[in-house]
């Protein structure tokens, strides 16, 4: 980073015709002299007029910018860290706290998502069968159960990525049962799924609970409810004396009562069951239909004794790469912790936080990513104890680029100017030449992924910032400032 010690003012840099600025180094080494109120080191303004834009280089630029923002009222209190990499070269083009661990927020995303990938495959789907047990009879009774096989598909019923609504999955199912003749069920219509084992969920630490609408999602059963139309099953707090405890509902904007929590991390609450509520919807959709069903929608996670089975119908989920480009661009938060627990229930059997993270953080030591800081608390990054340090996150993006699932991972960003979260930053200088995911919790702003140079080049970057002062909008701005004349090298 620039010795600006050296410098007097821009203006005499401009004068001299020479640049102490190329004595640089990559990281900003800076003493107390910054914070010392007995110091009359001036350090320059973000450069903005085209004659010091010429003269100046644009990694010079970029140093200065950083610097200058060291004492921006914006952050110079903030814990912060930026690092702008080339991956070509394997080298640190300019940083500041690159080693520092900050929370990195829905930026903790990048890392779930890529595992998911790499494990799964960007074509991997969740399926949802509809079998049938028994034998049908001249009369199209079936003499048997109907079985709902799921596979914790987290797009079910929710249209995300293209996902199938509920009612086109139930339509399909009918017709299903059309094609092989069934007008009536003599038996039960059995959900089987091992990956809903009740509603006991271990929280990760120091989550985020009512916070810029963001939420939690814990493992839950509620078989009648629509995870749609999670209104059914809000709750308001009574007067009573007990203590009572609430969470941001993922489907609506109100929050929703946890009907226990003792205080361990361990949360009792009514969340929507997705396959619960498929098979009665299908039951009551068969029974209004004209086709009896004489027995009831239960659960039953194994059979001692499997019974023969014909498939009737299959739906297949959009693939793990559209999921994870929905994923990315929305900063979906319960899509990614749907994905962690996936490749915990692929890799270990159990769909549980703590298999989730075991498998990522396994991933990640297999890759050669430096773990060094690095906590990994949860799948969306909706925990304050996530951290992660500039420099591990930049090294992660550039390996991913010899991987042959990058475009689809790098598509699945946000595009500064015109897509997802970044829709509204870098609209004008850096349209389209940010590729990033973006992550906002309370005073926490986060930016990392790559950037297209002016010159066509591939730069990969990372900026965390935490504990700032200001609005989130200061500091967006304050973010683009930062990355404008990297676009220039």
């Amino acid at each position: 980073m620039v010795n600006f010690r050296k410098y007097v003012s821009t203006a005499a840099v401009l004068a001299s015709g020479f640049f102490l600025a190329q004595s640089t180094v990559s990281t900003v080494l800076y003493s107390q002299m910054y914070d010392s109120p007995r110091s009359n080191l001036s350090l320059p303004s973000p450069i903005s007029s085209s004659a010091e834009k010429t003269i100046l280089s644009a990694k010079e630029l970029v140093d200065i910018n950083v610097n200058t923002m060291m004492t921006d009222p914006v952050l110079k209190n903030a814990t912060w860290g930026f690092v702008v990499y080339d991956p070509k070269t394997k080298k640190v083009i300019s940083s500041y706290n690159e080693n520092t661990p900050l929370v990195p927020a829905s930026t903790t995303k990048l890392l779930t998502t890529e595992t998911a990938l790499n494990l799964l495959g960007e074509n991997y789907r969740w399926m949802t069968q509809l079998e049938y047990s028994g034998n049908i009879d001249e009369n199209g009774v079936l003499n048997g159960n109907l079985y709902v096989v799921g596979s914790g598909d987290p797009s079910m019923g929710t249209n995300k990525a293209g996902a199938w609504s509920y009612r086109d999955i139930i339509s399909d199912f009918m017709s299903g049962l059309s094609r092989e003749g069934i007008k009536k069920v003599n038996g039960d219509i059995i959900i089987q799924t091992a990956l809903f084992k009740g509603n006991i969920a271990r929280l990760p630490e120091n989550v985020v609970w009512l916070e810029s609408n963001n939420y939690y999602l814990p493992v839950g059963t509620t078989r009648e409810i629509n995870p749609a139309n999670e209104k059914l099953i809000t709750k308001k707090g009574n007067s009573s004396s007990e203590k009572k405890y609430f969470y941001v509902s993922p489907y609506m904007n109100q929050m929703v009562f946890a009907e226990k929590y003792e205080g361990n991390g361990t949360l009792t609450t009514k969340i929507p069951d997705a396959p619960a509520y498929l098979a009665n919807t299908f039951r009551t959709t068969l029974v209004k239909s004209g086709i009896p069903v004489t027995g009831k929608v239960t659960p039953r996670m194994t059979e001692a004794e499997p019974e023969n089975r014909k498939m009737v119908s299959a739906y297949k989920s959009p693939t793990l790469g559209d999921i994870i480009f929905y994923t990315n661009q929305h900063s979906d938060n319960s899509l990614a912790e749907a994905l962690l627990r996936t490749v915990g229930f692929q890799k270990l059997g159990d769909q549980t936080l703590e298999s989730g993270r075991v498998v990522v953080t396994d991933h990640l030591k297999e890759s050669d990513f430096d773990m060094n800081g690095l906590n990994y608390m949860d799948g969306s990054g909706l925990s304050r104890n996530n951290n992660i340090t500039p420099i591990s996150q930049v090294k992660f993006l550039t390996s991913l680029m010899n991987q042959k699932y990058y475009n689809t991972y790098l598509t699945s960003l946000p595009v500064g100017g015109q897509s997802g979260t970044l829709k509204r930053m870098f609209i004008g200088t850096g349209n389209g030449q940010i590729f990033a995911k973006t992550g906002t919790l309370n005073k926490v702003k986060a930016l990392a992924g790559y950037l297209k140079t002016n010159s066509g080049k591939t730069l990969v970057f990372s900026l965390m910032v935490n504990n700032y002062a200001g609005s989130v909008d200061m500091v967006k701005k304050r973010m683009e400032k930062i990355l404008e004349p990297a676009l220039d090298l």
